[in-house]
C-alpha cells in the first residue's frame, strides 16, 4: 500500500461519476485511478494496491460486494468506501459486517465521502504498520489464538469472547453505528470503549450516559441539551451529550429506556447529523460516532410497538452479542486471579494461594450478575481474607439466586478424583453431589418445596431456583407426595 503517498482507485460503471469522483478526491492532494468494472479493476491493478477503493455496489458482472468477497478471500486488505443509488439495510449490514469503511448513498455529501476517504488512508497506515511490526511486538491477539486476550480490562481466552474480539477489530475503524446486546453485567461499557480505543477517535472524547438512569423528562435535555428558560429549573443553557461527544464516541447505554417520544429525535440524530437544543430553533450539527447498549430484546419491544422499527434498524447496522459468564465458564479462573491480583494491590494484601475447592465452586456458580457479580464476590473476599490464601465467605457462595447450590462443608468433592480440565466428569461429580443434597433437604422437609419449612430456605434458595434446579437433575414430587427421581 502507498503509505506515504497514498493512492486512491475508484470503480463506477458510470463515466461521468467517475470523473466527478476523481476531480473532488483530487482536491485534496490525492493521486486517484478510475476503473469502468470489477475485473478492469483486478486486471488492470498490477502490483499497485491502493490505500482506499471507492466502489459502487451496483457494477456489471461482478458487483462491489462481490468484489469486496474476492479480495477478502485472497487475503486482499484494501479499506473500502462503498456508494449506491439503491442502498438498503441487509446490504449495508452485509458490507460493513465484511469490513468497509462507508457506505454512502447518492446523493451524498462530498464532505462525507471525503471524510470516509481519509478514515480509509489512515486505516491503511494501520493495517501497513501492523505486517511490518516484529513478531515479538504483536499482541497476545495476533500471536498467539490460544493466549490470554486482554483489552483492557476485558479479561479471557474462551472462544466466545475472542468472538467478540475479533467483532471488535473488525468495526473500530469505521464510523458505523454499534448495537450491543449483553445481560446485566457482561461488560457492554467495556466493549463499547474498546471499540472507541482502538477506532481513529481514540483521541477525542467518549461521553456516554445510561438511558434508565435518567427520569424521562430530563433525558432530551440529557442528550441535546437546553437555552436558558426552557423550562422550569433550567437556569442557565446545558450543553448536551451529542454536542459533547462530537467527533468522539457517543454511547448510550440501556437504549431500550429511551421513551417513545424522544425516539424520533434520536432516529433524526443517526440520520441527519442534526439537533436542536431545547427552547432553541437553532440547529446544530455533530459527527459524534454511535455506540448503544441494551439488555432488553428490542426486536421484541418492536413488535409489541414499544420501540420504533426504524430506530432498531439504525441501531442494528453492527450487532455485537456479549456472551453472559456461564457461556464461557472457562475464562472464570482468569477473571479471579485478575480480581484478585486487582483488589490485593488496591488493598495492600499479599494473597497468593486460591484454594482448589474454592476455584471448583467458583467456576460451577451460574453467575446471574455475570462478571460484575463475580467482581463484588471477590472484592469482599479480598477485604475479610487475613493471611495469604483466598477466604471467599460462605454467604457469597450461597446466594440467593444462584442456579447452582455451592457444596456444603460436608460434601466436598475430591476433585483429584477426575482428570485435570475434564469439564465433563466435573460437572457429573458436581451433579450428583447437588442431586443429593437436594434430595436430603426434601426428605428433611416432607418434601416440601416453598414455605418458611420449605427445602428452598433450607438450601438457601428462591423456590423458582429450586425447581429449576430439580427439573434439570431429573426430581419431581408426585401428586400423592412422594419423591420421584430420574435420570
Amino acid at each position: 500500500m502507498h503509505e506515504e503517498n497514498p493512492i486512491v482507485f475508484v470503480v463506477d460503471d458510470d463515466g461521468s461519476i467517475r470523473e466527478s469522483l476523481q476531480n473532488l478526491i483530487q482536491s485534496m492532494g490525492l493521486s486517484v485511478q478510475t476503473f469502468a468494472s470489477a475485473p478492469e479493476f483486478l486486471t488492470s491493478q498490477g502490483a499497485n494496491v491502493p490505500s482506499c477503493l471507492v466502489l459502487d455496489v451496483e457494477l456489471p458482472g461482478l458487483s462491489g460486494l462481490d468484489l469486496q468477497e474476492e479480495l477478502a478471500k485472497a487475503d486482499i486488505q484494501i479499506p473500502i468506501v462503498f456508494i449506491t443509488g439503491h442502498g438498503d439495510i441487509p446490504m449495508t449490514v452485509r458490507a460493513l459486517k465484511a469490513g468497509a469503511i462507508e457506505f454512502l448513498t447518492k446523493p451524498f455529501r462530498d464532505e462525507d465521502l471525503l471524510n470516509a476517504v481519509v478514515q480509509a488512508i489512515n486505516r491503511s497506515r494501520q493495517i501497513g504498520k501492523s505486517k511490518n511490526k516484529p513478531a515479538e511486538e504483536k499482541s497476545l491477539s495476533e500471536n498467539e489464538p490460544g493466549g490470554e486476550v486482554n483489552f483492557s480490562e476485558i479479561v479471557g481466552q474462551s472462544s466466545a469472547l475472542r468472538r467478540v474480539f475479533e467483532q471488535i477489530e473488525t468495526v473500530a475503524s469505521t464510523d458505523s453505528t454499534v448495537l450491543i446486546h449483553g445481560e446485566t453485567g457482561t461488560g457492554k461499557e467495556l466493549i463499547a470503549r474498546a471499540i472507541h480505543n482502538l477506532s481513529l477517535r481514540d483521541s477525542k472524547p467518549f461521553v456516554k450516559l445510561n438511558c434508565a438512569a435518567i427520569p424521562s423528562g430530563l433525558l432530551e435535555s440529557e442528550m441535546f441539551g437546553h437555552e436558558r428558560g426552557a423550562f422550569t429549573g433550567a437556569i442557565s443553557q446545558r450543553v448536551g451529550r451529542f454536542e459533547l461527544a462530537s467527533r468522539g464516541t457517543m454511547f448510550l447505554d440501556e437504549i431500550g429506556e429511551v421513551p417513545l417520544e424522544l425516539q424520533p429525535k434520536l432516529l433524526r440524530v443517526l440520520q441527519e447529523r442534526e439537533f436542536e437544543r431545547l427552547g432553541s430553533t437553532r440547529t446544530l450539527r455533530t459527527d459524534a460516532r454511535l455506540i448503544a447498549a441494551t439488555n432488553r430484546d428490542l426486536e421484541a419491544m418492536v413488535a409489541e410497538q414499544k420501540f420504533r422499527s426504524d430506530l432498531y434498524y439504525r441501531l442494528n447496522v453492527f450487532p455485537v452479542r456479549v456472551p453472559t459468564l456461564r457461556e464461557r465458564s472457562e475464562d472464570i479462573p482468569l477473571l479471579v486471579r485478575h480480581f484478585v491480583q486487582k483488589f490485593s494491590r488496591q488493598m495492600s494484601k499479599a494473597i497468593e494461594t486460591i484454594p482448589r475447592e474454592t476455584m471448583t465452586t467458583l467456576v460451577e456458580y451460574q453467575w446471574p450478575g455475570n462478571v460484575r457479580e463475580l467482581q463484588n464476590v471477590i472484592e469482599r473476599a479480598v477485604i475479610v481474607t487475613k493471611g495469604s490464601v483466598l477466604n471467599v465467605p460462605g454467604d457469597d457462595l450461597r446466594l440467593s439466586n444462584a442456579t447452582l447450590i455451592p457444596l456444603a462443608p460436608n460434601a466436598a468433592v475430591n476433585t483429584s478424583a477426575f482428570p485435570k480440565g475434564d469439564s465433563h466428569n466435573m460437572r457429573t461429580i458436581l451433579d450428583e453431589t447437588e442431586r443429593k443434597q437436594i434430595l436430603s433437604a426434601l426428605d428433611q422437609t416432607n418434601w416440601t418445596v416453598a414455605g418458611p419449612n420449605g427445602a428452598a430456605v433450607r438450601l438457601g434458595m428462591k423456590r423458582s431456583t429450586l425447581q429449576s434446579r430439580m427439573q434439570k437433575l431429573g426430581i419431581r414430587i408426585s401428586r400423592t407426595g412422594s419423591l420421584a427421581y430420574y435420570r
